[in-house]
This record gives C-alpha cells, sequence and structure tokens, in this order.
C-alpha cells in the first residue's frame, strides 16, 4: 500500500514522474491505437499517465493534465509559458520561433565554431547567449544530476492541474509534424532580448536587467523570408514586341 502511495506521488503534481517520463518519450510518431486515422502523430504528453498520446487519444483523458509538444526541424520544443509552470527554467536558453518563446526538450547536433564566442552550454558544448549555461531541458536535468550531483526534485514545481486541462485542446488542428509554431522552412532565432536568465524562476521578479543588452529585429522574419527575397529582387524581362507583318 505504502508503495502504491509513493508511486503516486511520484506521478502526481510535483512528484518527477513526469519529468522521466517526458524525457524518455518519442514524440510525433504514429499513434499505434489510431494509425488508420488522419494525424494521428503522438504529440501530446499526459502528465498524469506520463505517457504521449495523439490528439484522437483526448477523450481517454477528459480530467488529466496535458502537455502539448510541439516541433522545428525535427526537434521537439515546448513553449516556455507551459514548461516554467512545471520546472526552473532558469539559465536555459529560450528561442523565439515565428513569435512564440520555446524551450528545446533535448541536446541539437553541434553548432559551428564561431570566433569570439566564449559562452557555451556546459553539459554539451554549445555556443549560447551571454548569460545563458544550457542549451535544452535535458542538457540542465543531466548536468544537474550527473555532474553536479543535485535531487531534481529541488528544480520541480507543484503545478496547478487546471493549468493544463483539456480545455487547451479544443479546437486542435490535428497537424502533422510542422506545427502551428515553426515548420522546416520557419526561421529560429535566439531571443532579441537577452534576458535575464532567473526570470523564469518561479517567484522571481519580472523586471528586466538594467545590465541587459537590447538587439533590434530584423525585419522580414517568418516564414520563407529567403523565397520572399528573392521574388521581391527578380527583375522583369524586357517586353517582346511582335515582328513587323
Amino acid at each position: 500500500m505504502k508503495k502504491e502511495e509513493e508511486e503516486e506521488e511520484e506521478a502526481g503534481p510535483g512528484g518527477r514522474g513526469w519529468l522521466e517520463g517526458l524525457m524518455g518519450e518519442r514524440f510525433f510518431g504514429v499513434c499505434g491505437f489510431h494509425e488508420d486515422r488522419r494525424k494521428s502523430e503522438k504529440n501530446i504528453f499526459c502528465l498524469r499517465c506520463c505517457l504521449s498520446i495523439c490528439p484522437h487519444c483526448l477523450p481517454s483523458h477528459p480530467s488529466h493534465p496535458l502537455l502539448q509538444v510541439r516541433r522545428y526541424v525535427y526537434h521537439d520544443v515546448i513553449r516556455l509559458g507551459d514548461l516554467e509552470k512545471l520546472i526552473d527554467c532558469s539559465y536555459i536558453q529560450p528561442y523565439t520561433i515565428n513569435g512564440a518563446k520555446v524551450i528545446f526538450l533535448s541536446q541539437r547536433a553541434q553548432s559551428r565554431a564561431c570566433k569570439g564566442s566564449t559562452n557555451f552550454c556546459v553539459n554539451c558544448d554549445r555556443i549560447l547567449q551571454e548569460p545563458f549555461r544550457f542549451c535544452s531541458l535535458s542538457c540542465k536535468v543531466d548536468y544537474l544530476v550527473c555532474q553536479a550531483g543535485e535531487d531534481v526534485s529541488s528544480i520541480l514545481y507543484k503545478f496547478d492541474e487546471s493549468d493544463f486541462a483539456i480545455s487547451q485542446f479544443e479546437g486542435l488542428r490535428m497537424e502533422s509534424s510542422s506545427s502551428e509554431i515553426a515548420d522546416e522552412d520557419g526561421q529560429i532565432t535566439p531571443n532579441s532580448i537577452l534576458e535575464n536568465p532567473l526570470q523564469y524562476k518561479a517567484g522571481s521578479s519580472s523586471s528586466e536587467d538594467p545590465h541587459s543588452i537590447r538587439k533590434k529585429k530584423k525585419k522580414g522574419s517568418g516564414f520563407l523570408p529567403g523565397m520572399v527575397l528573392s521574388l521581391s529582387n527578380r527583375r522583369k524581362s524586357a517586353p517582346q514586341r511582335a515582328p513587323f507583318s
């Protein structure tokens, strides 16, 4: 009986069972229960059952807290606004993808070396903006557990299940691996404002760091910027006159 209570506590709000499930789950594969239906990719994570489901599975999880996972160029991302209610996201570099702040779930392939770069992810050496220290959620968790020897429970929050109710998925478009945030042709850039990494920690002040560096956004960012540019610069050919009869 005691073991069952411990397992229930691990999977509930504030427990680490959901985190272990989220980190070990594979998303955007075809749902085995609905493989014969369209748009059956598993892009939702049930925080209670600790498994990934597809939009067709939602009726089977009516009162469960649910987290939507999105995808950018074959990489899983989660909205910062959702993730920071579950776990301390301080020092994880957020990215802005088509206007939405997201955090990568897993580390990505190493970026090219850049001259003058002095700030790297402490777990995988990926180049980062100052003052961030992790490129993804998995890098922060791996570093704290494997290198710092800390208990991951220290960065988990006891969340309100109503913030992840099924109602948030009403009218959800059953999309393919390219979500409404970004697709393979989308543009990803680090935050245009270098923010205080502690501002994503619950209870921290929302005021901006006076020493933060602000960068202007480039105009024309968004879907297919290269294609739009090439079309706008295309020269019109000289008009052809009909030959004299």
